[in-house]
């Protein structure tokens, strides 16, 4: 497929098929297709049909790698670089990609010196001609063959899209040129290329036009070379999402000898084997503990920001991170079962839902290509009727060609997007390709995750509550030298921040113990020191003064973690630990309110701490969604869009990607997960929430800019060829006007780099 408009041929051919119901994604390239097997209707039939269009199919490749990856050999014996035929294994996409690359080199490498000669009658020394047609021709042939053969399948099946118009428009210019060098007077030594403003009655044997045919095949392989790039990558969130779980894991085996440790790749574990966790690994999938006890970190996948203590019999899901101690584990649930493999099918339907973006240039070729080709023939036949000759009839046929051959229109959209990413990426914005830029125009709401995106994402220690009488630096040092002896990370935020006051911590002299579930304990300078839950203490015989049970209280309204303290008897303290808000996600939050957008908080987290974040940063209470699991996201910002909202998502992690991936603009954090980058139509490299603001604005600037292009473009063609028509243009000022307009295009969109962000 070149163009949207082939997306919505593909579809309507397959919908027309009985009990077929179909939605082809120009972007992704892909086709989603439900069928009735009582309709008698196949696999096979369906690829039929799209090649009875003029296009090819086949089924999506499984998602799990292909035996013989990394070099081993296959169940035929064959490496995997064999079986692809000596490819290195680089997919159809890449191998396109480069091809498209060498035509453009091509192109622009053989096409510049015939503009300049053909521009510059100084520089036009005898029989230049010839040397401009062996220049010319191997881009009128070979770098413009994607043009010739897409127009060709578009013949055949009756259509006509922009690259029709660039091949009738190449070979015509390239063709004339051939008939004036070979049987005109054009190829006589000492030719000059003419420079008059009408076309000369009788006239044109003279000249050539083959700076037509190979810089508009130049400017257009440009265009289209920058937009593949952009769409090899619309896959690239599912493979993120794939690559995100373990690789290999210990399964426990039983043998002659006892138990003991295997390790096996993922894809061998099987419902029921027992496998072990250790502080730091993965967890290889969805399961039970059967042994042990540990924190463990799903972030990833719940945004939940507080790692989950699991215990025998507690609940893990595979990717999710051990923080802890040592476990084992049972497997429940494996490969396409797991919820991670759940969230990818969703990634999937949510790209395969969003409609294709169309660009504006293929919505208005469609009338555009076929009115200016009929135009020419109407010039050619009135021309001829009325006497004028065959050869200014034909000159002023290939001046309309010529003269609409969308040279701006293919610089349109590329030149603007490149300098609107490179400004973008001086300012931490990477903006994916032209098909999102659209969406930025109508989007009036804005959802952020809340975890990594409106918070840092990682535990700190935010308050110290002494009891009355016990120095606040007495209480960071025991506490902090004791929990810097614990794994946990509710423990490691308070070791850091006792240390970021205090400084070097003292060591923890004897007894250290770790009471699953509770805390910690041990001796810190002959003092006998316990840190954890409240239970702890009152274990131990430490009642809880009125004072510190109230900061308790509090602490855990607002929906951080409370460690109380005690030494020697009594309880001394208690220290709050919580996800903090970004000191510039309030600012963000009035930039984006400024924008017209109205700004709804999503959150794993519980309603306390979502409600006490919504508050901080100044979003209104009924726009607050917490305790949202991933399939729960997709639906909120699905429901918002079936309330007439046009959704802009802000997230960093996993569990965001298929809520990036359904909303009408996605934005990801570049401090996030792979997987939520690669959803995101835009990624916010720094990682502060203020830039979110500026995307959508520079976005919506950079739409402007390439609508501003396109209208400049089709207005010239709309003013120039009725003068091409009726002869008052030659084709070398068509070609002049046709270089003159992209240089008008290049220039307004030079106009981005000056783009600011606003003030901080």
């Amino acid at each position: 497929m070149t163009c949207a408009s082939c997306a919505a041929r593909i579809e309507k051919k397959l919908n027309r098929m009985d009990g077929v119901t179909a939605t082809v994604n120009y972007a992704t390239e892909k086709a989603k297709v439900a069928y009735d097997d009582a309709a008698g209707v196949a696999v096979a039939d369906l690829i039929a049909t799209v090649e009875a269009t003029g296009y090819t199919a086949a089924l999506p490749a499984p998602p799990t790698p292909p035996p013989g990856a990394s070099g081993d050999p296959d169940a035929d014996g064959r490496t995997d670089a064999e079986a692809t035929g000596g490819t290195g294994g680089r997919s159809a996409a890449d191998l396109e990609l480069v091809t498209l690359r060498q035509r453009l080199m091509t192109a622009v490498v053989l096409a510049v010196p015939v503009i300049v000669l053909s521009m510059v009658p100084a520089l036009q020394f005898t029989n230049w001609q010839w040397l401009a047609l062996t220049l010319a021709s191997p881009v009128a042939v070979y770098a413009a063959w994607p043009f010739h053969r897409a127009a060709w399948v578009n013949a055949r099946h009756g259509a006509a899209t922009m690259d029709t118009l660039v091949s009738v428009g190449t070979l015509a210019a390239y063709g004339w040129s051939l008939w004036a060098l070979f049987f005109g007077t054009a190829g006589m030594a000492g030719m000059k290329h003419p420079f008059s403003f009408a076309v000369s009655r009788g006239g044109g044997s003279g000249e050539i036009y083959l700076e037509a045919a190979a810089g508009v095949t130049a400017f257009i392989l440009a265009g289209r070379y920058f937009e593949a790039r952009a769409k090899r990558r619309a896959g690239a969130a599912l493979r993120a999402l794939m690559e995100l779980g373990a690789k290999d894991v210990a399964v426990l085996r039983e043998g002659p000898a006892g138990t003991r440790e295997v390790r096996v790749p993922v894809a061998e574990l099987a419902v029921g084997d027992r496998f072990v966790v250790r502080p730091g690994e993965k967890i290889a999938t969805d399961g039970v503990v059967r042994e042990g006890g540990s924190a463990v970190d799903a972030s990833m996948l719940t945004g939940e920001s507080v790692p989950v203590e699991v215990g025998p019999g507690s609940a893990v899901t595979g990717a999710t991170v051990n923080a802890g101690g040592r476990i084992v584990v049972e497997a429940v649930k494996v490969g396409a079962d797991t919820q991670l493999a759940r969230m990818a099918r969703l990634v999937a339907d949510a790209q395969n839902g969003k409609a294709a973006a169309q660009r504006l240039a293929d919505r208005i070729s469609a009338v555009f290509v076929p009115v200016v080709i009929a135009l020419a023939l109407a010039t050619l036949g009135v021309w001829l009727a009325i006497g004028e000759g065959p050869t200014a009839a034909f000159t002023a046929a290939v001046a309309v060609l010529i003269i609409a051959c969308p040279c701006a229109l293919g610089l349109a959209t590329p030149t603007a997007l490149m300098v609107g990413t490179g400004r973008g990426a001086q300012l931490g914005i990477l903006i994916k390709g032209p098909e999102v830029l659209e969406s930025t125009r109508a989007v009036d709401t804005v959802v952020l995750d809340k975890t990594g995106t409106v918070t840092t994402g990682a535990m700190a220690l935010t308050g110290v509550h002494p009891a009355e009488g016990v120095e606040e630096k007495d209480v960071l040092r025991f506490a902090g030298a004791l929990e810097h002896a614990s794994e946990h990370p509710v423990a490691r935020a308070i070791a850091t921040g006792a240390a970021d006051v205090v400084g070097d911590l003292p060591p923890v002299e004897a007894d250290f113990a770790n009471v699953p579930g509770l805390g910690v304990r041990g001796t810190v300078e002959g003092h006998q020191v316990l840190a954890g839950r409240g239970r702890l203490l009152r274990d131990a015989g430490m009642a809880l003064p009125p004072e510190l049970a109230e900061a308790q209280a509090a602490a855990e309204a607002r929906g951080a973690t409370a460690v109380t303290v005690g030494w020697d008897g009594a309880a001394r303290a208690v220290l709050t630990v919580a996800d903090r808000v970004k000191p510039t996600s309030a600012e963000a939050v009035r930039r984006l309110r400024a924008l017209g957008l109205r700004p709804v908080l999503l959150t794993g987290d519980n309603a306390a701490v979502a409600a006490a974040v919504a508050a901080q940063v100044g979003i209104a209470a009924d726009d607050v969604h917490s305790e949202v699991l991933p399939e729960d996201k997709v639906d909120v910002v699905r429901r918002l869009q079936e309330q007439g909202r046009t959704v802009a998502m802000v997230g960093d992690g996993v569990n965001d990607a298929a809520a990036l991936a359904q909303a009408d603009l996605g934005l990801a954090m570049g401090t996030g997960t792979d997987a939520a980058i690669e959803a995101g139509d835009l990624t916010l490299v720094r990682g502060d929430l203020r830039t979110a603001a500026d995307a959508i604005r520079l976005s919506r600037r950079t739409l402007g800019t390439i609508k501003a292009n396109l209208f400049w473009a089709f207005a010239y063609n709309t003013a120039a060829l009725p003068l091409a028509a009726l002869g008052l243009l030659n084709p070398m000022i068509a070609g002049a006007a046709m270089a003159f307009s992209s240089v008008f295009v290049v220039g307004n969109s030079l106009r981005l780099r000056r783009f600011r962000p606003l003030a901080e």
